[in-house]
């Protein structure tokens, strides 16, 4: 097998440890004396409710609404699937999220609400609190994603500027509450997936106000002034631990990166390649944790420690990318254009670098491969790498180059996937 097609069966393995079709049945609970609401929203919800529909008792009753990305829908009967606006939010997403939030205040003590989180449902749950406009709640989306923040510290702020993350889906619900996770977050915390409906924040209004003013979030007088109202008032605080809202909340995470990273490991020994787990929290700016993935490279294949080749350098987590140029691109490729710049057309070294969502930042591709003639051949077309780099530029490169992994909607989520392959 060649090193690409090594490299891209790695990612369908991985992408097959963390899939929801084969996982959400065995973590399904009873159903209750009454009705089921389910509710899921993410990139991964309308395949967690295409297989609770699979496996739900026929003669049970079992009806909701699953809100994923354009593009991520599947067909359901009972669950109603649809697909909205990502990472920006839309009106799809504004009133699929008021019907959801009318529904659960409708249940009771003898109902169940089986929520489906996984990455991408902060942006898919998108009703604003009293006083903020959705159109103000758009714009500081638009800036969140570009500012460099952690996705933490991004969802800290998008749950005190909403009325159903960060708990408040748990508050509005009287009955008990059944949540199966696909976590794309580092430390797997279910208070970070989809900004946690269901789960206690630690976070205040306070903490997200100091981080609008680290990352110069620009905002509103309005925004602004109703902030810092609520953070002099704990009673519009979100719902902390030990709040009655949560007394009957489980939460199962069912998929991690963790898992795929271990099936991506068990492949690569079964092809006589060393794989060495790097782990599944790594963050950083894209470039920067290039650099040094490009030095332990460097030492492998020059002088064979701490593993002689052929080797597997395996990693997950998120990675970021504070956008301050004009290109198109994503964390995965930014990070592959630096490791490739860093490893200056290094000898028998290869790497892939996707999103298990299928799609790396906002663009059609989960992320691309770099071999070792990478840089050469984008001169040869003229393509100058350091400036495309500087510019957010990467897809443009690895698009010229055919170096694309295009792949479409995974329709699950653990975050990023990377090899580094030293032959």
């Amino acid at each position: 097998m060649n090193p690409r097609e090594l490299l891209l069966n790695s990612f369908k393995i991985a992408l097959e440890a963390v899939d929801p079709l084969k996982l959400v049945p065995a973590h399904l609970p009873a159903p209750p004396k009454r009705n089921t609401l389910v509710v899921g929203a993410g990139k991964a919800a309308a395949a967690m409710a295409q297989a609770v529909e699979t496996h739900w008792p026929p003669d049970a009753n079992l009806e909701g609404i699953a809100i994923t990305r354009y593009g991520h829908g599947l067909p359901t009967q009972r669950i109603t699937v649809i697909e909205a606006g990502h990472p920006i939010p839309d009106q799809n997403g504004e009133m699929a999220t008021r019907a959801i939030m009318e529904s659960a205040r409708m249940l009771g003590p003898d109902d169940l609400m089986l929520c489906l989180f996984s990455g991408g449902g902060s942006s898919l749950l998108s009703t604003p609190i009293e006083g903020v406009t959705f159109e103000e709640l758009k714009d500081i989306n638009r800036q969140l994603i570009r500012c460099g923040a952690s996705i933490q510290e991004i969802n800290t702020i998008r749950k005190h500027l909403s009325n159903v993350l960060g708990g408040r889906l748990a508050a509005a619900c009287q009955a008990p509450i059944h949540c199966l996770i696909v976590s794309d977050v580092t430390g797997d915390n279910p208070t970070h997936v989809s900004s946690g409906p269901c789960s206690p924040d630690p976070t205040t209004y306070a903490d997200a106000l100091a981080l609008i003013k680290h990352y110069s979030i620009e905002i509103s007088a309005n925004v602004r002034t109703i902030l810092l109202q609520r953070s002099q008032h704990p009673e519009d605080e979100t719902p902390k631990t030990g709040d009655t809202a949560f007394r009957n909340v489980k939460s199962r995470v069912i998929a991690t990166a963790h898992q795929s990273l271990v099936a991506a490991e068990s492949f690569f020994r079964e092809y006589k390649v060393t794989p060495l787990v790097l782990g599944d929290t790594v963050t950083g700016e894209a470039r920067e944790v290039a650099k040094v993935y490009a030095a332990l490279a460097r030492e492998i294949r020059h002088y064979g420690t701490p593993f002689k080749p052929p080797v597997a350098l395996i990693s997950g987590g998120e990675t970021t990318v504070t956008v301050k140029g004009q290109g198109r691109g994503g964390r995965n490729t930014e990070f592959l254009l630096s490791l490739a710049i860093e490893l200056n057309g290094l000898e028998q070294v290869y790497a892939l670098a996707c999103d298990t969502d299928g799609i790396d930042g906002t663009e059609n591709n989960a992320g691309a491969i770099i071999t070792p003639d990478t840089i050469a051949r984008a001169q040869l077309l003229g393509l100058k790498p350091i400036d495309l780099l500087n510019d957010n530029d990467s897809y443009q490169l690895f698009e010229w180059l055919n170096d694309l992994v295009v792949i479409g909607p995974t329709r699950t989520n653990v975050n990023d996937y990377r090899v580094i392959l030293i032959i």
